[in-house]
């Protein structure tokens, strides 16, 4: 027997306030035909004065809990991917446990920006699979809002807020590619690409928490190429084919880039989750989101095999194959 993580509940939470592409147009020199025309997006949603990244990730946590039917104490670890933590320090995951009401297990953040949820899946599916936790919360949270310059067009229109969480649970198998659960996690980085996505701040550099810089081009070359690399890797590990692959969350960066890889790895439009019309960039949180988004309609169902990828700051990316 093999032991191993599922997926048993889902959750996600989008602020109140919506900005469409028209409202930035009466902000910045741009228009809703050029943001569509080039990355997909129509809107998304900003988090209110004192929202903090801890207050959309409790909200999104509480839904997948529920959605799990399990409650909070049942809880031994929380992993937070997040790139806009609520302070340097401690961890906003703390935070969020003390939210929820937890006093037990451990908490921590990940920094992988949009590959975040990702990495931390893989860690807890490996806490699990050790036997060093039974249960666990998987969450991507953002607040991109408050690190945009709202005056650089080539970014302020990409990114927006949001939270989406997963519980993960042990569960015994025979640990073949037809048992339920994450079959395989792939993650890679190359801190050579720095230059290419970042942002122009930090406390041991500037004292100040600085705003996202990018070299959009250079950063959608390398993303259809490493995406579709990793994504490979990931089915060639676990011995499927493209035709394998139920549905795939990619990480909602730009349009283009979700129908690129798609096209390099031949899967088809029609099974590929999009949200990145109504939720822009949400860094870590995106994944998340999309895939609690294509549960809640019914899409994605027991059995099926779902890819998740994603690439961001680093660069990082990475993939992993669940079967629902």
């Amino acid at each position: 027997m093999a032991r191993r993580s599922a997926l048993v509940g889902c959750g996600a939470y989008l602020p109140e306030r919506v900005l469409t592409n028209q409202d930035l147009a009466k902000m910045v020199d741009t228009s809703d035909e050029w943001i569509v025309q080039r990355t997909g997006i129509k809107l998304r949603h900003i988090a209110a004065e004192g929202q903090v990244t801890s207050d959309l990730a409790v909200a999104a946590a509480e839904r997948a809990l529920a959605s799990a039917g399990m409650k909070a104490d049942e809880i031994d670890m929380i992993v937070v991917a997040t790139a806009t933590p609520d302070q340097t320090f401690p961890a906003t995951a703390t935070r969020v446990q003390a939210k929820l009401g937890i006093t037990r297990g451990a908490a921590f953040d990940v920094q992988a920006v949009c590959s975040g949820f990702v990495y931390g899946l893989n860690i807890a599916d490996n806490f699990i699979r050790l036997g060093q936790a039974q249960t666990a919360l998987v969450i991507g949270a953002e607040t991109f809002s408050r690190i945009l310059d709202w005056t650089d067009r080539s970014t302020c229109v990409l990114f927006g807020d949001g939270a989406g969480a997963v519980v993960l649970r042990g569960i015994e198998g025979e640990g073949t590619n037809r048992d339920r659960g994450i079959l395989s996690c792939h993650l890679h980085s190359d801190g050579r690409q720095h230059d290419l996505l970042y942002v122009d701040g930090g406390p041991s550099s500037t004292m100040t928490t600085g705003h996202v810089r990018m070299e959009g081009k250079e950063v959608f070359r390398h993303a259809v190429t490493n995406l579709t690399d990793v994504v490979a890797e990931a089915l060639t590990a676990n011995g499927f084919g493209p035709g394998d692959i139920d549905w795939v969350v990619p990480h909602q960066a730009n349009l283009r880039i979700i129908e690129g890889t798609a096209r390099k790895l031949q899967l088809p439009a029609s099974k590929v989750v999009v949200t990145i019309d109504k939720h822009a960039n949400t860094s870590a949180a995106s994944i998340p989101l999309a895939l609690s988004e294509a549960v809640g309609d019914g899409r994605i169902k027991p059995g099926q095999v779902v890819l998740l990828e994603a690439m961001g700051g680093g660069f990082t990316w990475a993939a992993s194959i669940v079967r629902w």
